[in-house]
């Protein structure tokens, strides 16, 4: 508990040095008050990628959808108007001034060779998780030292909070929407004042941001813990997670 309240007010205070993000009163399920939207760029546009990134466009951001296919994007990218666009992983690096992952785990580092110097600097959501079942060296150091840790160690300089990663895409949707209890969403993350934008793009996806602590603290709703795929209220993730 004494962590996450360190954590919190560090967040807090380095938060109020960002007046260039220059956000609003936060998003909602009808579009909130972004005074300045943000640039996103989501690598990796599948089920929780796609949704989360509709429901950032929906809320005034600007967001740039990417996969290793982009044709396959235009038919549901489009129909969202100019706010957002499509292409390869590389461009959306380029674009986003926030990136989200939702790309296979076994893929970050071959992503962090390749796009690592776009992503210096720049906050990443890191959404992925190591499958249960894999055997591979990368899963099992995941599994060993926290997947939060381990792809921070493979995006060196880059402003890594772990988000989205214990949520299905569907609770995500369905908070956004209005028609259900707002779904609390776990984030950690070293950096406080990243920690806090991930903490409103959390709001404007319509859903309710849980500060959990530092990276080291993510493994409490990584793949095995208690907050891993809850798709629950904030109240009840809290407890869950005994914060």
């Amino acid at each position: 508990m004494a962590m996450t309240r360190r954590t919190t007010l560090i967040a807090m205070t380095a938060f109020a040095a960002m007046p260039s993000l220059g956000f609003g009163a936060g998003g909602s399920s009808s579009g909130g008050d972004v005074t300045k939207p943000l640039r996103i760029g989501v690598i990796g546009a599948g089920w929780l990628g796609g949704t989360v990134g509709r429901c950032w466009v929906k809320a005034g951001h600007e967001v740039f959808f990417s996969t290793r296919h982009p044709e396959e994007l235009e038919s549901w990218v489009k129909p969202l108007g100019s706010r957002a666009s499509f292409g390869t992983p590389q461009q959306a690096a380029e674009f986003g001034d926030i990136i989200l992952l939702a790309i296979p785990y076994e893929a970050i580092p071959e992503l962090g060779r390749d796009l690592g110097t776009y992503l210096r600097g720049k906050i990443v959501l890191d959404a992925c998780n190591p499958s249960g079942s894999s055997s591979s060296a990368l899963a099992q150091e995941a599994l060993a030292e926290g997947a939060a840790i381990t792809t921070a160690r493979y995006l060196p300089g880059a402003r890594v909070v772990r988000a989205f990663s214990a949520v299905d895409a569907t609770s995500v949707e369905t908070s956004f929407s209005g028609s259900g209890e707002k779904l609390g969403v776990p984030i950690a993350s070293d950096d406080g004042a990243a920690l806090q934008v991930a903490a409103q793009l959390v709001r404007d996806a319509g859903c309710s941001p849980v500060i959990v602590g530092g990276l080291k603290q993510a493994v409490s709703f990584q793949r095995g813990g208690p907050g891993f795929r809850a798709n629950t209220s904030e109240p009840e993730l809290r407890r869950l997670l005994g914060l």
